[in-house]
């Protein structure tokens, strides 16, 4: 199967929402327009960044068609897709395919932490039933349970599982992939930190919340990176490196979607379980930041 090209930066979009915490498909044009001018060279959409276990069906595919429609070929489409479900999961792959997005991101099934022997059977059941490439995503934090290095092997064999968004937090698991499988097959980290880090051991990228304000930047270190640059790149990504963590200094995507706010691009609050922040630590976090953000 041939490959699109996702390119270093692929953005995990927040979905907005108005005062009534309906989506704001205005607001979501305007995030995507943000996103395409500032770096990101592929979007994710209904993914956990996009608040995906509060969406339903309806709502994942307006969203799916309002960005291939705001993309415009510029930028790929990838649908979040995944669940702990398999049917839920394949029924969701059939709205994703009328839409014609470019890919699929597949979480590992939550909660009911199957073993691997299950999940090579729910990937490869997906896999078989849809033409369109699949990313992994592998996340165990958050699942209870993560894809074995064995199990990601067996599962590359199928023609269209392409890659994976690895958040492990570690990436030993990236480098025997790219060991074993070289050019072949997409490696990305989930998480912003380890961006230069999966760069420099031959992965393709990151899935990215931090470039939704630090995009430019991001896409400053992958350019510099790929000429040679290696020290001026590694400069860039420290300088950038507290933001990054002070994203997650509460659950995500409360305060990457308040700092954009106060930017002046409104995406309105989170929807519960997930609360906004406070405007003391919207004010905390925006002093930490605000140096930082792309200009």
């Amino acid at each position: 199967m041939s490959k699109l090209n996702f390119g270093p930066l692929m953005t995990a979009v927040i979905t907005p929402f108005d005062d009534e915490l309906q989506v704001d498909m205005a607001g979501f044009e305007r995030v995507i327009e943000h996103l395409i001018a500032t770096g990101t060279t592929a979007l994710v959409v209904s993914g956990t960044t996009g608040e995906s276990p509060t969406l339903n069906s309806m709502e994942n595919l307006k969203l799916w068609e309002a960005a291939m429609d705001y993309a415009d070929g510029k930028v790929p489409v990838v649908a979040g897709v995944g669940t702990n479900n398999t049917k839920t999961t394949l029924a969701n792959i059939k709205l994703a395919e009328e839409v014609g997005v470019d890919a699929l991101l597949i979480v590992v099934p939550y909660y009911n932490k199957p073993s691997q022997k299950g999940l090579l059977e729910h990937f490869s059941k997906i896999a078989k039933t849809t033409e369109l490439p699949i990313i992994l995503y592998n996340i165990p934090s958050r699942c209870g349970v993560g894809l074995e290095l064995k199990t990601i092997l067996e599962l590359a064999k199928l023609p269209n599982i392409i890659g994976i968004k690895d958040s492990t937090g570690d990436t030993e698991i990236i480098a025997q992939l790219k060991q074993k499988l070289g050019a072949d097959f997409l490696l990305y980290s989930g998480d912003d930190g380890l961006y230069l880090e999966t760069l420099k051991i031959g992965g393709n990228g990151v899935v990215s919340v931090a470039s939704h304000l630090v995009g430019k930047s991001m896409k400053r270190i992958y350019e510099l990176y790929n000429i040679g640059f290696d020290e001026r790149a590694e400069c860039l990504n420290a300088k950038i490196t507290p933001f990054y963590q002070a994203i997650f200094t509460y659950p995500n995507p409360a305060p990457i979607k308040a700092l954009l706010t106060k930017k002046g691009i409104d995406v309105g609050g989170v929807r519960l379980p997930l609360v906004s922040l406070e405007d003391f630590e919207v004010d905390i976090l925006w002093d930490k930041v605000e140096d930082l953000i792309d200009k």
